[in-house]
């Protein structure tokens, strides 16, 4: 298993599918790390699709996501499931930020969050500059970090 980047370090970059739920309808792009230079960047790996923790925590930052644009910040949510997978995902829970499918598992790679065939909960916050600046990597993904949390991180990273 790679090793997870450390803080401080440019975050590493990736290129992945994504579906995005928008005024009801599905839309379907390619999302670069690199390209979102200018606002930081929530990445939030999560194991599954429609599974209960990852519901549970991708429903309370689609709802919460106005706390996150509010400190400048955009949420993506990654997995190793397919777009098709992603949009019934998107749709049964009214998700709004982009899911990217990482199949190839190219990014929980980078990010060294594999653990057997399985992708760890975490989540890295990127700074604008695509510096790697707080990470948390769960020990058994049945927790994940709430947007009080992760709200609380980032305005630090305004505030630098």
């Amino acid at each position: 298993m790679a090793k997870s980047p450390e803080l401080g370090a440019p975050a590493p970059d990736f290129t992945l599918p994504a579906v995005q739920l928008v005024d009801g309808e599905i839309q379907r792009s390619e999302l670069t790390l690199s390209q979102q230079r200018g606002q930081a960047l929530v990445l939030a790996f999560y194991p599954g699709d429609d599974t209960a923790v990852c519901t549970k925590q991708l429903c309370s930052y689609s709802s919460g996501l106005e706390a996150f644009t509010d400190l400048g910040a955009t949420v993506w949510g990654i997995s190793t499931q397919d777009l098709d997978s992603h949009e019934s995902f998107a749709r049964k829970h009214g998700l709004r930020m982009p899911l990217l499918a990482d199949t190839e598992r190219a990014a929980v790679a980078a990010y060294g969050i594999g653990l057997g065939g399985m992708t760890r909960r975490a989540v890295f916050l990127v700074d604008a500059e695509g510096v790697l600046r707080w990470k948390h990597i769960a020990a058994l993904g049945l927790t994940y970090r709430d947007v009080p949390t992760l709200t609380e991180q980032l305005a630090r990273l305004t505030s630098r």
